[in-house]
């Protein structure tokens, strides 16, 4: 066996499949091996169980939901504009101000003609007044106000369409952190038998040497290969218990989550069928409400130059001895009409901006329905790609399952030197794992697909319902 075959295939062979399990791994989200037997990650969980779990835990979405209830608060605070507002004051004053002090002394009702005198009405002695009041009032006519509302109610609706937006989307990243759990349980499966494989290579170098039909640089290629498979399988567990750490993280959890083993099959629907959903999408409807709210904003910037009318009342109480007294006690009823006529052209700068604003809602509604639309269409190419992906590996498997046998055959008989049959045995290691990875593409692109077209979320309860059937 010459040098330059002993080189290409140190070169080549072991290190090629290393990179492209290390590579398969470091592209894909991390999550943690379980093991069922350690009570710390004894957690199996489904995929749909796992959504589930996610929607109910995943701290994104419990702080999307205060979002909302804030955002629902906001119609309250909007809504007091238009309702009774009702205030209770005490308040204490002591003054020798000769206007204070008159208008104390007859609030509380004890004026008398003495206090007409020169003297008190120029340096009056300190006065004591505890005044107490009750007011009440509330606008009749506040277009402002009224359209402040209806804004809120929208942008809480909008807020609300976020949320379930958000949820689609932490489906979206469980389902692909739960993929890559399953795809790094599997490149361990794949790595164990690699590792088999490359013991059982060294048995039979290790068996040609003793017959004297061997090399003993056999032995040590062969032993480099299994210690190589070995350093590949402590990657491959390593992955996988970052990947299921991941998955749990998703999940509002501190510990890993074991993938079950139940398939999850999701049947492919027509494009046609995801377009038309597509544009029911909860991020689309959220727009749509806000460039409703837009609209609204020009009319509000409009409604500030109508007029504001209301009416208001008080009742008032005024001692000078002790706070909630009635020495004196009078009431007021009133009714103001406020009309803006000039205002240094702000009402009409803001009435530019919102129309500004409206445009620029307008365009974004438009540029978001067409990037869901070819979202659509990418996600469903890229299933048509992995579907063909799948059975190209399929049939790469089938060849280098066939070639691997032959060439383990030759190397029998000692008609093929080991390099050869190494290097068979890493091109059958690649095509299992390949095809690993290229079905569960297959399964992820199928479901990004359900997602863009909003529609994730159904397929997968609509999935768990029937699973439960069938149990």
């Amino acid at each position: 066996m010459t040098n330059g075959k002993y080189r290409r295939w140190i070169v080549a062979g072991v290190p090629t499949i290393f990179f492209i399990l290390l590579l398969s791994f470091s592209c894909q989200a991390a999550r943690p091996a379980t093991n069922p037997k350690d009570p710390a990650t004894a957690l199996v969980l489904t995929m749909p169980q796992a959504v589930k779990m996610a929607l109910k835990g995943n701290d994104q979405l419990l702080a999307g939901e205060q979002e909302v209830a804030a955002s629902r608060a906001g119609i309250g605070m909007a809504r007091s504009n238009l309702l009774p507002h009702i205030n209770v004051r005490e308040r204490y004053m002591r003054t020798n101000n000769p206007t204070y002090g008159f208008m104390a002394k007859l609030n509380q009702q004890r004026f008398t003609a003495q206090d007409f005198a020169l003297p008190s009405l120029n340096a009056p002695n300190p006065v004591s007044d505890f005044q107490s009041s009750i007011g009440l009032s509330m606008p009749l006519f506040a277009p402002q106000a009224k359209l402040g509302l209806e804004m809120s109610k929208i942008a809480y609706k909008a807020a609300s369409k976020d949320l379930q937006r958000r949820q689609e989307t932490i489906a979206l990243q469980v389902v692909t952190s739960y993929l890559q759990a399953k795809t790094a349980l599997e490149y361990i499966k794949v790595a164990q038998q690699g590792v088999k494989d490359a013991q059982e290579h060294l048995r039979l170098a290790k068996l040609r040497y003793k017959n004297n039909i061997g090399l003993y640089s056999d032995i040590l290629r062969a032993t480099t290969a299994v210690k190589n498979m070995q350093q590949i399988e402590t990657t491959a567990a390593k992955n996988y218990k970052v990947v299921s750490r991941a998955l749990g993280l998703l999940l509002g959890l501190t510990t890993p989550v074991t993938v079950g083993k139940d398939d999850f099959p999701v049947l492919l629907r027509p494009i046609g069928e995801y377009q038309n959903n597509a544009a029911q999408r909860q991020d689309v409807k959220a727009m749509e409400l806000r460039y409703k709210n837009a609209r609204n904003n020009l009319r509000l910037a409009t409604a500030g130059l109508l007029p504001v009318f209301g009416v208001s009342s008080s009742y008032q109480m005024n001692d000078h001895n002790k706070p909630f007294g009635s020495e004196g006690d009078s009431w007021q009823l009133g009714a103001e009409l406020k009309w803006n006529l000039f205002d240094g052209h702000r009402q009409s700068s803001a009435k530019a901006k919102a129309i500004h604003q409206l445009q620029a809602a307008a365009k974004y509604l438009a540029g978001l329905r067409k990037a869901v639309s070819f979202q659509v269409f990418q996600a469903y190419e890229t299933v048509n790609e992995t579907t063909h992906n799948v059975e190209l590996a399929k049939e790469a498997l089938k060849s280098a399952t066939e070639g691997q046998r032959l060439v383990n055959l030759r190397y029998k008989n000692s008609l093929s030197p080991v390099v050869d049959l190494l290097d068979s045995q890493i091109s059958l290691d690649q095509s299992r794992a390949n095809l690993v990875a290229r079905q569960n593409e297959r399964q992820l692109a199928i479901l990004t697909l359900s997602y863009e077209s909003g529609m994730i979320l159904n397929d997968l309860h609509a999935h768990s319902k029937s699973a439960g059937a069938k149990k």
